[in-house]
């Protein structure tokens, strides 16, 4: 099909030439690409040394080689030539910055690569290698040249006075670094932070962050981590730093037991203060004029040598530093005599005894509950069913009395548990299900199953006879046996209470 359509749609001459020329110009642009081989970008830093590598390659050998240039450009629009390399009239540098700095690695066109020693951070740019070439002209490859600096880190507290407004007690910074750094405060205090940037005549950055909070006397000596990142460091530089919150004393009276009494020797009291800075000065007073001249003062420690009544007074220790005055008093009683100070007991011992005391009542109430569910159960209805009730007279007259027609109530048949009278006013009767007779006979059997064992009542009365002797027989004749009664038919008996 594609002979088929080149046959039938023949490529104009004209056209045929402007895809000759596209194919050349391409080559040429490849060829011209790959003519000068450069590495595209290289890191350094301040100091150190770096080579810039350059190498001319020409497939076909048909190019001439006349003259190579480094020329550097700090920003766009500015170009210094900085080293010139020709076969004949040899090696220039022009560029008075880089005049001993830089050197041709190779002295030859082919390969004009150069090293730049000491580099400086102004040094960061691209810098191109430029061939001058026949017959194709100028031939060129660029590389790009990135400064790094490791910044100089610190952190610093800021002593500040406690009160209530927002104020600076932390600095850190990352000074003369490229890239910026990055700076970030660790902290428990509830603070916050701020930081800024400045930009250096090299290129380097400076970047300084302030920590601010409230500071409060608690605040005083703890602790917050300044932490800084940057590309150039194998890891984050932490420095923690504590603060210092200056603030007024604050006094305390300590070491009176309530058991001064004439006589006793070396009574002690401590006055203690909480201050930033420390006191400057401690004066101890007494209300009741000058201190007694049994009392010796040294610093914050008041001793009474021989405690009489002139020590039952009351004492002012005032405690003062550049921030202000803060005093405590405390009232010493003299008794005549000393007072017997019973030690309460140990903390462990009185743990114990209330475990005790509570497994105790724990133990009572138990027993009780067990007492009281025992007589609960002991007063409540019986557990077992009273014994069937015997239908008074009903055998012998079943036995003797013709059979009749039943009543209608001998007809209806009861629901168990459900009490009739019968019309001749006997007793009432309850219909008891058969399958609670055995329960309530005591455990025997039913008394449907003797009568089940015999066909008819003489059969009974034979079985009667041949089970007793010469009384059970008389007995036997004046009691009647057990009625055949169905499933379904009721016993009458007297009345039962219970």
């Amino acid at each position: 099909m594609a002979r088929d359509y080149a046959a039938r749609c023949p490529v104009s001459p004209v056209r045929n030439t402007w895809l000759v020329a596209a194919a050349i110009l391409l080559a040429a642009q490849g060829n011209r690409a790959q003519k000068v081989r450069v590495e595209e970008e290289l890191e350094a830093y301040p100091t150190e040394s770096v080579e810039l590598r350059c190498q001319f390659i020409d497939g076909g050998g048909r190019t001439k080689l006349t003259q190579v240039s480094w020329i550097w450009e700090p920003i766009d629009g500015q170009r210094d030539n900085i080293a010139v390399f020709h076969p004949v009239y040899g090696q220039s540098f022009p560029n008075l910055s880089f005049k001993d700095r830089v050197v041709f690695l190779h002295n030859t066109l082919e390969n004009p690569s150069i090293r730049i020693s000491d580099l400086r951070m102004s040094d960061a740019g691209r810098y191109t290698c430029e061939y001058a070439t026949y017959p194709s002209g100028n031939e060129q490859g660029t590389t790009t040249l990135i400064m790094l600096a490791k910044p100089k880190n610190s952190a610093n507290v800021v002593t500040v006075q406690a009160g209530t407004k927002s104020v600076v007690v932390a600095q850190c910074e990352a000074a003369d670094g490229k890239p910026a750094a990055t700076i970030k405060w660790l902290a428990s205090v509830g603070g916050n932070h701020s930081t800024s940037t400045t930009n250096g005549p090299d290129g380097t950055v400076t970047v300084r962050s302030e920590y601010r909070l409230v500071p409060t006397p608690a605040d005083n000596g703890r602790e917050v981590t300044c932490m800084v990142e940057q590309r150039t460091q194998d890891r984050p530089w932490v420095h923690p730093v504590k603060l210092s919150v200056e603030y007024p004393p604050s006094v305390t009276i300590e070491g009176y037991d309530h058991n001064w009494y004439v006589g006793r020797s070396d009574a002690v009291l401590l006055c203690t203060a909480n201050a930033n800075p420390a006191p400057t000065t401690v004066t101890w007073t007494a209300v009741s004029g000058p201190l007694p001249d049994t009392v010796v003062v040294d610093g914050n420690k008041l001793t009474v040598r021989k405690v009489d009544d002139a020590v039952n007074t009351t004492f002012i220790c005032e405690v003062e530093n550049k921030h202000g005055t803060s005093k405590h008093q405390i009232t010493t009683i003299v008794n005549e005599e000393r007072q017997q100070i019973t030690p309460g007991p140990p903390t462990g011992a009185v743990i114990g005894g209330i475990l005790g005391a509570l497994a105790f009542i724990g133990i009572i109430i138990g027993i009780i509950f067990f007492i009281r569910k025992r007589q609960e159960d002991g007063e409540g209805p019986p557990k077992h069913k009273p014994p069937p009730p015997v239908k008074a007279g009903s055998s012998t007259e079943m036995l003797n009395k013709p059979s009749e027609p039943p009543t209608a109530t001998e007809t209806a048949p009861l629901s168990p548990g459900e009490v009739y009278y019968e019309p001749t006013g006997r007793e009432p009767v309850t219909n008891l299900d058969d399958e609670t007779t055995g329960a309530l006979n005591g455990g025997a059997q039913p008394v449907l199953d003797d009568s089940a064992k015999y066909g008819n009542i003489n059969e009974l009365k034979e079985h009667a006879t041949d089970g007793h002797h010469g009384n059970d027989m008389e007995s036997s004749s004046h009691e009647p046996p057990a009625a055949n009664i169905s499933r379904g038919e009721s016993f009458v008996s007297p009345a039962m209470y219970v």
